[in-house]
């Protein structure tokens, strides 16, 4: 039995839809962890549907990628928050520094002394000695009358 021109067409026609409804088909496309790193929204897409199920989540590529993500996300804000942290420290560290030496400073004009400015003192002269040939007689306690 021959194959009508008809049947032909319409075979071809059908290969063609068929090939068309393939290459149209949803693609699961593998989502990188780059990619979801840069995209927020889908990985939070991603979180839920491995929340959702359980079993798959323990096996699908997009859920490790999509943990692994999470991780380098939090590792990063942690990074961050370190830094943050260390320079917050050396402004107080350096804040602390400058009042000490202003407190020293000042400590230091209290107790300078400058020379050129003390009070003057009069000096007495001290008695003169005595002669070498005379011994001095012992001071003597007087006796007073009342």
């Amino acid at each position: 039995m021959p194959i009508s021109l008809k049947s032909m067409a319409a075979c071809a026609c059908v290969g063609a839809a068929l090939a068309a409804l393939a290459a149209c088909g949803a693609r699961h496309e593998q989502l990188t962890v780059d990619d979801l790193m840069e995209d927020r929204v889908t990985l939070d897409g991603v979180l839920l549907k491995c929340g959702e199920n359980p079993s798959r989540a323990r096996t699908d590529s997009d859920c490790l990628n999509a943990r692994i993500a999470v991780d380098r996300l939090a590792s990063r804000s942690d990074s961050a928050e370190d830094a943050k942290r260390a320079r917050e420290f050396e402004r107080t560290r350096e804040q602390l520094r400058l009042s000490q030496e202003r407190e020293r400073q000042e400590q230091e004009a209290k107790t300078k002394v400058d020379a050129y400015h003390l009070p003057l003192v009069p000096v007495d002269p001290s008695p003169p000695p005595a002669p070498a040939g005379e011994l001095a007689a012992p001071p003597v306690a007087r006796e007073t009358s009342p």
